[in-house]
């Protein structure tokens, strides 16, 4: 029997290696955090060594395990192990390490270098998406495992997550879901060093994390995280666990082997020094006067390793060769989720799917809602305890619940950040096009989410419902003003707020033939009319991110009203008015304001003619972002307060956004 702490010479030399390999790169680039790998090494060679499943030649396998490295400050970790392990990443590319134009940057960057599965770096997020992975492996292998062939989901997810990551409250709420859920396929390694920036933890946190995980049914365990058996025995216990997510305690020392800052926060994001990096080298028995050295048993060790992992995925590729032939209608489906495959004529199809009759936006996309799920079997998602109020039900399908993951519905609990975190862990899987939703005020609790998958161009529809002061008596804490401007400056979001039931179906298909980047739907709580478009009215107007719903005689308007979501009609009934009292108006619905700026100035003159003089921005929202067109004189009818409680058709008249108030005002600014 070995003795305790007693690791094999070529373990130890690898962990050595690894924790070196990082702090060079941080004593290189002359910034970064060094402590998190060093103290992290050896559990990081266990897993990668031995026990992780991927394919370096073949990074996209699809039943890889997957890597999360949640605390993204020590990136150096992930892209040493990534360059040991034989992936595309150099050893001169650790030495560009938060360079300008490296791969290898401050924090991990999803589709900036093989092997590195999300872009890691606000604490608690990386955490949060292996959950959602982890849930759209189980989906996965609902969908097309059969009783002879088990092909999908049958791997792990795991993850390294620090202190950091354990406060933030985006990981209570996925930890929360994750146990629910009975996600055995997750183990996370909670790398518990007891430092932080500020110093020791006890500073802010005391709480019991193993009592805290297993009051939300994981399996716990607590171990030594030097100890090389200790980690290889906690990691087979964990992979036979079932019916729980496994938490297992890794108590480190942050900084690990460093003589003189092993322990403090000092090693957490701070190069060590080029004299101690020297210490901390001869204390670990490597040459001091060598940088970014692997001795030769070690990158053996890894070839090795390289080629079991190898014949491993083609022996996977084989089988999945002979599943395609045996599961034809099977295999076509799963090639078209992989591909997110959108129909050609789906925003014909939506359009006759619309109710007659007025009626919220909100309530039409819940029944466009259902002819998607039938067109696009990649689309799953639900509601953070809202779906009475969004609409976002898929009728005909099951919800997703602890052994039953075979349905597209989910419910997420109220948890707006933890839904969007795992939404987005959901989409990088590949796949599934997710969709969560919620009220527009609470796109608060998910912006950081929503703007990780603008960063990471990862596609997640975020379906925003009650998005206007007219939520009416809920008042000011449930009515949106500032929100529509907040998620538009997001670099790569786009924000839809359709008018009525075409844009809403066109708005709709937009978000899922959109595969770069996250889309936010901003639907209405209270009815609003179908459009009386122009006779040269196209669809593909609406994609254009604005058009002339109404326009003046012969297209020559003085004035030229810009309306969004619900504000369009009463703008129409405005230029009605403005008609009878001799001024020359028309109106253009602007479902997308981005869009429409990045359209060409022939087609933007084509909404706003030449003969323009005026320009008046309707929004019952922030002016925030408006700026004009053309150096037009501009008047901007929205909201300067929070709103106030009552019903709606109150304040649309004490707000002035009525037809009547609109005309009363344009009327003004033309005759100023």
């Amino acid at each position: 029997m070995k003795e305790k702490n007693k690791n094999s010479e070529l373990g130890q030399l690898t962990a050595n290696t690894i924790r070196l390999l990082a702090a060079d790169g941080v004593q290189k680039a002359n910034s970064g955090h060094p402590g998190l790998p060093m103290g992290m090494a050896d559990t990081a060679y266990v897993l990668w060594s031995k026990y992780l499943k991927h394919n370096p030649d073949k990074p996209d396998w699809p039943n890889r395990d997957r890597f999360i490295l949640s605390g993204g400050h020590g990136s150096m970790l992930i892209y040493s192990m990534l360059h040991l392990s034989g992936y595309d990443v150099t050893l001169d590319e650790l030495k560009q390490f938060r360079q300008w134009g490296s791969r290898t940057a401050g924090h991990p960057e999803s589709g900036s270098l093989p092997g590195v599965e999300t872009t890691s770096g606000p604490l608690g997020q990386g955490f949060a998406n292996a959950v959602g992975m982890a849930i759209a492996a189980k989906m996965t292998a609902a969908r097309f495992n059969t009783d002879e062939e088990h092909l999908f989901g049958n791997h792990n997810v795991y993850c390294f997550m620090g202190d950091g990551d354990m406060m933030e409250g985006v990981s209570s709420e996925a930890a929360s879901m994750a146990g629910h859920m009975q996600l055995d396929n997750l183990i996370v390694f909670y790398d518990s060093n007891g430092i932080t920036i500020e110093g020791n933890t006890s500073l802010a946190f005391s709480e019991s994390v193993k009592a805290r995980f297993e009051a939300y049914n994981w399996y716990t365990l607590e171990i030594d995280g030097h100890n090389h058996d200790e980690i290889a025995e906690a990691i087979e216990r964990a992979q036979s666990v079932s019916n729980k997510p496994t938490l297992i305690i890794t108590t480190t020392h942050i900084g690990f082997g460093s003589p003189n800052k092993q322990d403090t926060s000092e090693v957490h994001g701070a190069p060590l020094g080029a004299e101690e990096l020297k210490n901390t080298k001869r204390n670990l028995g490597f040459p001091e006067d060598k940088d970014f050295y692997i001795p030769e048993q070690v990158s053996q060790l890894f070839a090795k390793r390289k080629e079991e992992l190898l014949q491993i995925s083609k022996e996977w590729y084989d089988d999945f060769a002979t599943w395609q032939k045996n599961n034809a209608q099977k295999a076509a489906l799963y090639e078209n989720m992989m591909n997110r495959t959108i129909p050609e004529n789906l925003e014909q199809d939506l359009i006759a799917a619309l109710p007659e009759g007025d009626a919220a936006t909100r309530a039409i996309s819940g029944k466009i809602m259902q002819k998607i799920a039938e067109k696009v079997p990649a689309l799953v998602g639900g509601s953070a305890d809202l779906d009475p109020s969004t609409k976002t039900f898929l009728k005909a399908y099951a919800a997703v619940q602890a052994n039953h993951f075979e349905g597209r519905n989910f419910h997420f609990g109220i948890r707006e950040h933890a839904m969007g975190s795992v939404l987005n862990g959901i989409s990088l899987y590949g796949g599934y096009i997710p969709y969560g939703s919620t009220f527009l005020v609470f796109s608060d609790y998910m912006r950081p989410p929503l703007r990780m998958a603008a960063l990471m161009h990862a596609q997640h529809i975020a379906v925003f419902t009650h998005d206007s002061i007219f939520v009416g008596e809920d008042g000011p804490t449930h009515q949106p003003v500032e929100h529509i401007a907040a998620l538009r400056v997001i670099p790569n979001m786009l924000a839809l707020r359709p008018a009525d039931g075409v844009e809403t179906a066109v708005c709709w298909a937009m978000a899922l033939r959109r595969q770069n980047g996250p889309t936010s739907l901003l639907l209405t709580r209270q009815n609003v009319s179908a459009l009386q478009r122009e006779a040269d009215f196209k669809t593909e107007d609406i994609t254009k991110g604005a058009y002339a719903v109404a326009r003046a005689k012969d297209n020559k308007p003085q004035v030229v009203l810009l309306a969004s979501g619900s504000e369009v009609q009463p703008a129409v009934e405005a230029k009605t008015i403005l008609e009878g009292q001799g001024i020359r108006a028309s109106v253009v619905s602007v479902p997308s304001k981005e869009l429409f700026e990045q359209q060409s100035v022939e087609y933007q003159r084509s909404v706003i003619p030449e003969s323009t003089e005026k320009l008046v921005v309707v929004e019952a929202g922030v002016p925030f972002g408006w700026q004009g067109y053309f150096q037009l004189p501009l008047l901007m009818i929205g909201m300067e307060s929070f709103g106030a409680s009552g019903p709606y058709k109150v304040l649309a008249e004490k707000y002035g956004f009525t037809g009547k108030s609109i005309a009363e005002k344009v009327k003004a600014f033309v005759a100023a």
